[in-house]
């Protein structure tokens, strides 16, 4: 079975426990460089009327004793990293699927904790009630997804092959992720459910809404019942500089980022690795975070070709800094690159086309790589006569 954790409004919840408990309304602020639009709500804010997504003016305007929540990626981060880390440590394989949601297959661990029930309660004793995790398990990944948004807080929900369809069927549409563009279109159609959508034929789906509709009616159908792949475990590389005072000045801030980065590839774990990805982050003197991570072009371990990378980052800084924070996110296998004389025809082309697909992953993420499988040549419609498959780079 794939079982499917999902922790609403986690970003809110991450930055809210670090704070003074406070029973009024609040919502997630808008990010200062990005559409003022508020991102998650507490219980109090929804049941007033105000949802995720909605402007900053309309959300105040419904509920003026709104309270903004400024943004903490940073500690979101930390959180998310930490309840990850406590999955693979009781011995499941995950596989995140941003903030708040994260898969895992139940199969491998059923016969160590006692079946699929005391695998999904272990899943959640892990997480800690203190998130309100909710557990939705099922033979296909949407089916689970769907599941675990219906469950209650703290509980788990099971849905069988053969109640897919019954179970999908009253389900709100708005459970498909859709551009916004395309869930206003279905709505003007009139569909309002997930079963509604599933009942329309597949050609009316595909010609209507295009490769964007197909997928919509064949996640309302349950989706693909693809396996989990396992996260890669993060590098572990972090050197922090705190200031003894909020620091605003451009050319301190270089300085204190050039030390950083001797430090950090200085380090003995790094063993002379390349670096593929790196983070660049700082706790601001109003109370938040900034973070920027950054994907090579090449992975290297040069510092001049790193300090072009992420040094003019430093530019983007919303507030004064009180910490300067450097992160090796991910690094490169090799420990260095062998020249050759006379290089095999196509070898150079094949080496750059693989560190090209690396670097997109390393960007993206998982699946961000797909080959096009012909399944169905004959069809008339387009939208049916390949798959998109996803490889490994």
């Amino acid at each position: 079975m794939i079982a499917c954790l999902v922790v609403p409004a986690f970003e809110l919840k991450a930055v809210l426990r670090t704070r003074t408990p406070d029973e009024r309304p609040a919502a997630l602020a808008p990010a200062t460089d990005r559409e003022p639009l508020i991102g998650s709500v507490t219980e109090a804010a929804e049941t007033l009327g105000v949802r995720c997504g909605m402007r900053l003016g309309e959300a105040l305007s419904i509920c003026p004793d709104l309270v903004l929540v400024e943004q903490d990626p940073a500690e979101v981060e930390r959180a998310w990293e930490g309840i990850l880390r406590a999955l693979e440590e009781t011995g499941f394989a995950v596989e995140p699927a941003g903030f708040g949601c994260v898969y895992f297959e139940s199969g491998g661990v059923e016969r160590l904790y006692g079946g699929l029930e005391a695998t999904l309660r272990r899943a959640l004793a892990a997480v800690g009630s203190a998130w309100e995790p909710r557990v939705g398990a099922a033979g296909r990944r949407f089916a689970a997804l769907a599941a675990a948004n219906t469950a209650r807080p703290g509980r788990f929900l099971v849905v069988s092959d053969e109640r897919v369809a019954e179970f999908l069927a009253p389900l709100p549409l708005e459970l498909i992720p859709l551009e916004r563009r395309r869930a206003r279109e279905l709505r003007e159609l009139g569909l309002r459910r997930l079963g509604e959508l599933a009942a329309l034929p597949d050609v009316a789906a595909a010609e209507r809404l295009g490769q964007d509709g197909r997928r919509a009616w064949s996640l309302a159908k349950g989706g693909q019942s693809s396996a989990v792949r396992g996260r890669r475990p993060p590098a572990e590389l972090v050197e922090i500089l705190e200031f003894p005072e909020a620091v605003a000045n451009e050319l301190t801030l270089q300085h204190a980022f050039a030390t950083l980065l001797e430090q950090i590839l200085a380090r003995p774990e790094r063993k002379r690795r390349f670096v593929r990805k790196a983070l660049l982050g700082a706790r601001l003197a109003t109370g938040g975070s900034w973070r920027r991570p950054v994907s090579l072009r090449e992975a290297t371990a040069e510092p001049d070709r790193l300090s072009s990378a992420l040094a003019p980052k430093l530019k983007e800084l919303p507030a004064p800094a009180l910490e300067l924070r450097l992160e090796l996110l991910e690094l490169a296998d090799e420990e260095g690159r062998q020249l050759e004389l006379l290089p095999t025809a196509g070898t150079a082309i094949d080496a750059k086309l693989h560190d090209a697909m690396r670097q997109l992953q390393a960007a993206v993420g998982p699946g961000s790589i797909c080959t096009i499988v012909e399944v169905a040549p004959w069809s008339r419609i387009p939208e049916t006569r390949a798959l998109l498959v996803p490889r490994d780079g």
